[in-house]
């Protein structure tokens, strides 16, 4: 499988610094007549064009690290800076405009549209931008993910491994500031994932592309530069350059 992926045209120049800084960051809801607190006062900065996982037990406050992080979700304090602009400025439609042309998904889900072709499903995120398509970039990513000669083809001809490599493509379309992974790999056998997840690598190696993943799988965790770890909705502590078994000695309470 070729990942000969090239970049969108000055995308990669700008990726200096920050890509994503969470500055005190607390979500809460009600629960009742009592408040959870999922999120806790995180501060965060993500480098950019780097690799960083973040783990974290159910109720850890992984999710909502994610809604916040990506814009998908408003803090009840703190700010939230993706590519150098505080989405605490923008309005609510302008935040949404922000998250679609700046930041990529890759959900467990996949999250293809059904009716769309592959080639189609790669290039909506342009589409809803309003962009006028381009055959030559979807023709690029596709070879790179491995799925050259499929653009045609429905989602419900794909393997799962194949629709999540789909949805990687789509995520780089647009050379987003950043792209948010949620548990990408859940759903997948060991090998399929490992194939996900060195595509994901090879993303942030080759293109400078920064990427945030989402995950309770130490396997998973240890692709990553850096892992950083959630629980009660704070974080504590992270592990630069790991491996599954520091990972999995951290994730167990044998790290340091």
């Amino acid at each position: 499988m070729s990942t000969a992926i090239r970049p969108e045209p000055g995308t990669v120049a700008r990726r200096t610094g920050a890509a994503v800084h969470l500055d005190q960051v607390t979500k809460t809801y009600p629960n009742g007549p009592s408040t959870v607190r999922a999120l806790d006062g995180v501060s965060l900065d993500v480098a950019a064009g780097s690799f960083t996982a973040v783990m974290g037990s159910s109720g850890s406050g992984k999710s909502t690290f994610l809604n916040c992080a990506a814009g998908l979700d408003t803090p009840t304090s703190g700010r939230v800076v993706i590519g150098g602009v505080d989405l605490g400025t923008l309005s609510p439609d302008a935040v949404t405009r922000f998250r679609r042309d700046h930041v990529g998904f890759v959900f467990q889900g996949y999250n293809l549209v059904p009716h769309l072709t592959v080639g189609e499903n790669v290039q909506l995120p342009r589409t809803l931008a309003g962009v006028r398509e381009d055959d030559h970039r979807v023709t690029e990513l596709l070879h790179a993910v491995g799925l050259e000669g499929m653009a045609d083809r429905l989602p419900g001809e794909l393997s799962g491994g194949q629709a999540q490599r789909v949805a990687i493509a789509r995520a780089l379309v647009a050379g987003p500031d950043v792209v948010f992974a949620d548990e990408p790999t859940g759903a997948l056998d060991t090998a399929t994932a490992d194939r996900v997840l060195q595509l994901l690598q090879h993303a942030v190696r080759s293109l400078g592309q920064t990427l945030v993943l989402v995950t309770h799988d130490p396997r998973a965790a240890a692709f990553a530069d850096r892992v950083v770890f959630l629980a009660d909705g704070r974080v504590q502590g992270d592990l630069v350059a790991p491996t599954l078994e520091s990972v999995t000695a951290r994730v167990l309470g044998l790290g340091h």
